[in-house]
């Protein structure tokens, strides 16, 4: 994924299907200058992780 959409799926309202590691997650914030993404699965919302944007799918 590239930073952009990354972007637009953290600012949509509407839930987007996007994984890391084969895992559906929400994305919290993308730091494009760093090309990182905060996220989280979706059943565990206090597991949070900065990941590469590069690593997530849209699916």
């Amino acid at each position: 994924m590239n930073a952009q959409r990354a972007e637009e799926i953290a600012s949509s309202p509407i839930m987007a299907n996007v994984t890391y590691n084969e895992e559906s997650i929400y994305i919290e914030h993308v730091d494009k200058q760093n090309g990182t993404a905060t996220i989280h699965p979706l059943d565990e919302p206090n597991k949070k992780q900065s990941v590469s944007i590069t690593s997530l799918k849209e699916q």
